[in-house]
């Protein structure tokens, strides 16, 4: 039986494909974490010295899970228990192994330029998102208050976001990291692709 042709991917496919890097580089979780304890940290946009210090840390916290996401792998192990990683020039360093099976072979799990690429796209939009956020500019730069600021602060994230999502669209991310499982449907697109 012969394999079938492989089939021409169309732009809609390609976009929701862009898209679904988007939402796998950006972490939600830590989006949602950001969100959730900014007015905290910030103490609502009215921030002492402290609050300043709080945020700086919170934002490079955020920040660098964001990076650190991007090199971040998972396989499916012959047990079928997902393995979890860190991508690095000479393979996948796993956080556990298969204590049962043989160690498989990871070495095509290696470190790529779109790695960093992709880190760096995903810091950029998580850095949008959180220093143009409303108690963010308050604390940290409240200066930011004229109406050029506050168009840009509108203008600015959609701009981030639709080079991020043509980038991520362009050159995909085939990475299944930390939280997102790698399923048979995705496979399955890959050996299609």
């Amino acid at each position: 039986m012969a394999a079938p042709a492989p089939r021409n991917v169309s732009v809609a496919e390609r976009a929701l494909r862009g898209v679904s890097d988007l939402i796998k580089l950006l972490p939600s979780g830590t989006v949602f974490m950001f969100q959730f304890l900014s007015p905290l940290v910030t103490n609502n946009g009215h921030c002492a010295a402290y609050n300043k210090v709080l945020s700086g840390v919170l934002l490079a916290l955020c920040g660098g899970f964001c990076a650190f996401s991007s090199f971040t792998d998972s396989y499916v192990g012959s047990d079928g228990r997902v393995y979890y990683g860190v991508v690095t020039r000479r393979g996948m360093r796993t956080f556990s192994s298969n204590p049962d099976g043989p160690s498989p072979d990871l070495s095509g799990y290696r470190l790529r330029v779109g790695d960093f690429v992709h880190a760096a796209l995903s810091l950029v939009v998580f850095a949008t998102i959180a220093l143009l956020d409303r108690d963010t500019v308050s604390c940290l730069y409240p200066a930011m208050d004229g109406a050029g600021e506050r168009t840009m602060m509108a203008v600015l994230p959609p701009v981030v976001g639709g080079v991020a999502s043509y980038a991520f669209m362009m050159f995909p991310n085939n990475r299944h990291g930390i939280g997102y499982q790698p399923t048979r449907a995705t496979e399955d697109f890959q050996h299609k692709n």
